[in-house]
């Protein structure tokens, strides 16, 4: 658990009481309201975005160029992106006291983490996956709005025991991620802790990124009722659950980050015997989207917009994925995000869900795993989807605890954390079924080298890049 430093005055973060109240009763009516009720909310909270960054960004003052905001619809304006914007930060930001240089010492001390920034503001930094890491920065009111949506769209699992334990008295919930940086999920876990020193106790985290021996043990003495974590960490932790190295009893788990197969969540709920719950969320936006009861994906469309587009920025139809996602978000006037490139690939639904919500259901593939492009000498070289080689791997192979690198045009190597002859094996028939599969899509013969006992390669947040393609 990250500690602050000693005498350091404690500055408690960004929290308005009325605001979160006001906005908590708006996020659970629009739960149940009707599709016109929640396009108005958008519409009325995109008007009032436009016009603040009109008024307060020197940047989206000149890409809205004089045009009246209340005017201006959102496909007629450009798409932006990550290093644009972080190359004009002092422009964009609506708050000139607000500077980078300050950002970035205060994102340098891992002492710092869950402190207020200027006292006024939380601040958390994206993983830099894509590139040099942006840095977010959020006042009360866009926190108000983060609160109220992870406490009232996160289905309710277990309701008999909300209703005897309604203040999650006798809960313990542990986070697995990176916890030496500040990155959302931590940055969120330790303003909490801040907000409400009860909840010391209660609400924990362990880092992932150390020998997976030492985290079994951490997780062992915490004894959580729900776990928290990426989908990935989720299946090893189930592999150290199935070979008994890892006795815990979680009642939830909880899941996002990452891409959460059907099969990952089969094999994490047969390991731990409770149900999986998975959201969605960003740097850019904290909470997304979380499952309902049904099981499907709500976009919280009420306080955010995603446009599925195609490699030309053109939105797809519904029921299409597209190339990439451009998020609008209606809660953050101090830092504005508008058709901001996130990199995801979602598919919007016109179809409404059977639990009754009018909220757009949606699936995401996400940003994290590359394509592979294969061919071997004098053949033509082939593109084979992410998605497609996560899906032999699970659901053929049974393998879920991996990682596959492109060493060539026609050379991979398929690696897994797992140690032992049975692991051996299971590596050899799950590079046995690949190869095979890649035949068959025109990749020719590729060569898969097996390498066991070899611990994945993961980012600063600890999320797992499973499949990376050949720099070359």
């Amino acid at each position: 658990m990250h500690q602050w430093v000693p005498n350091r005055i404690r500055m408690f973060p960004a929290f308005d009481p009325w605001l979160t109240s006001s906005v908590a009763a708006d996020v659970a009516m629009a739960a149940s309201a009707s599709a016109d009720a929640l396009a108005t909310r958008q519409a009325r909270r995109l008007a009032a975005l436009l016009s603040s960054a009109a008024r307060r960004s020197p940047a989206y003052r000149r890409l809205l160029g004089g045009r009246n905001a209340s005017q201006v619809r959102l496909q007629d304006l450009p798409v932006t992106r990550k290093p644009d914007l972080m190359n004009r930060f002092a422009e964009w930001v609506t708050e000139p006291e607000i500077r980078l240089d300050a950002l970035r010492r205060f994102t340098a001390d891992p002492s710092r983490i869950g402190e207020p920034f200027m006292g006024r503001y939380v601040v958390w930094e994206s993983s830099g996956s894509s590139g040099e890491p942006a840095i977010f920065v959020q006042d009360a009111s866009a926190m108000a709005v983060y609160d109220a949506l992870e406490a009232l769209r996160r289905p309710v699992l277990r309701p008999l025991q909300r209703f005897f334990d309604p203040w999650g008295l006798g809960e313990r919930i542990v986070f697995v991620g990176a916890t030496g940086g500040h990155f959302a999920s931590i940055v969120s876990i330790e303003r909490l802790r801040r907000l409400n020193p009860a909840l010391s106790g209660r609400l924990r985290s362990v880092s992932f990124l150390q020998p997976v021996q030492r985290l079994v043990g951490e997780l062992q003495d915490q004894a959580p009722t729900a776990v928290a974590t990426y989908p990935s960490a989720a299946v090893l932790l189930a592999e150290e659950r199935l070979a008994g190295r890892l006795n815990i009893a979680p009642q939830e788990i909880w899941t996002g980050g990452e891409t959460l197969s059907p099969a990952m969540r089969r094999f994490v709920e047969q390991a731990f015997g409770c149900p999986v719950v998975n959201s969605y969320g960003a740097s850019e936006f904290l909470s997304l989207g979380c499952e309902c009861r049904c099981g499907s994906l709500h976009l919280n469309g009420d306080w955010v917009i995603l446009e599925s587009v195609d490699a030309h920025g053109a939105a797809v139809a519904l029921g299409a994925v597209g190339a990439t996602t451009l998020l609008t978000n209606l809660a953050n006037h101090v830092q504005p995000l508008i058709r901001y490139d996130l990199g995801d690939r979602i598919t919007l639904h016109a179809a409404p869900c059977a639990c009754g919500s009018r909220l757009p259901v949606i699936e995401v593939q996400g940003r994290c795993d590359d394509t592979l492009w294969l061919g071997s000498p004098g053949t033509a070289t082939v593109h084979v989807l992410p998605l497609a080689l996560s899906t032999v791997l699970e659901d053929a192979a049974g393998l879920f605890d991996f990682q596959l690198v492109q060493e060539g045009p026609s050379e991979l190597r398929l690696s897994s954390a797992r140690r032992g002859e049975a692991a051996a094996g299971a590596l050899r028939r799950a590079a046995t079924m690949l190869a095979a599969f890649l035949a068959e899509q025109g990749a020719g013969v590729v060569q898969i080298h097996c390498r066991s006992g070899q611990p994945c390669r993961r980012g600063r947040t600890g999320k797992l890049k499973r499949i990376i393609a050949s720099p070359h």
